[in-house]
């Protein structure tokens, strides 16, 4: 198969679903992924050519793994990796107690292991797809949460650091055939933040944009540095300015 590969996880909704939308009418044979809306990622995957869905539970390593191997047996090769999927939960900064160490675990679990095991479970066909024109690239999903004393939780917070770290470490030993990059957001209008009314209270009243991002601004950053031959190593904080106040 000629035609690059990319695999987004996460992608059923949100940022991630509009990445893997993007990439798909880029001409990429998207590989959609989730946790449980199977429906939904079957649906989506129907109105691509060569595009597909494979369902997987991150948090369990060894589907983590089995969603590269069935990539490699469909198609051969893998361009591009979104590490997209994450889990969060909402907890008090100042309440210590609420973030037991199950609630460390679990955020650990999908949002820096499963990332780490989807790269070197992918890194062979990564590597194998790369050439000097066009470099194959990982790109994962973190948050301002990494980069600033912010975030729903400090558990949380704490593993988009890691994340962040993670990626730095990557790009400069998996360069240059495979370049590392991330995205930091900051509020984004999905699904899962329809809630978040002080955070939109914040954006509203601090940032320069006045405004979170559309999951689809997110998904622009994320093709520029996809499509880019030679950034690497990059944490793109991407959350209207507010990181200025």
């Amino acid at each position: 198969m000629t035609t690059r590969v990319a695999l987004v996880t996460g992608s059923t909704s949100g940022i991630g679903k509009a990445i893997a939308n993007q990439l798909a009418a880029e001409g990429f044979s998207v590989v959609f992924h989730s946790r449980s809306s199977v429906e939904e990622g079957q649906r989506l995957a129907a109105q691509y050519e060569n595009a597909s869905y494979i369902q997987a539970d991150l948090s369990n390593q060894s589907e983590s793994k089995g969603l590269i191997e069935k990539i490699a047996a469909k198609y051969g090769r893998l361009d591009v990796l979104v590490n997209n999927a994450a889990l969060t939960d909402v907890i008090d900064h100042a309440n210590l107690k609420a973030a037991t160490p199950e609630v460390w675990r679990m955020l650990h679990e999908v949002n820096v292991i499963s990332p780490w095991t989807l790269i070197s479970e992918a890194e062979p066909l990564l590597k194998k797809s790369s050439s000097d024109d066009v470099t194959s690239c990982i790109l994962n999903i973190s948050s301002h949460a990494g980069v600033r004393p912010k975030g729903a939780s400090i558990p949380y917070a704490v593993t988009k650091a890691a994340l962040n770290h993670m990626t730095k470490l990557l790009a400069l030993n998996l360069g240059p055939d495979i370049r590392v990059n991330a995205i930091a957001p900051g509020l984004v209008h999905t699904p899962m933040s329809h809630d978040w009314v002080a955070a939109r209270e914040l954006w509203k009243n601090k940032a320069p944009m006045k405004r979170g991002a559309q999951p689809e601004e997110i998904a622009y950053v994320a093709g520029m540095l996809i499509n880019s031959s030679y950034l690497t190593g990059e944490i793109v904080l991407s959350d209207g300015g507010l990181n200025l106040t």
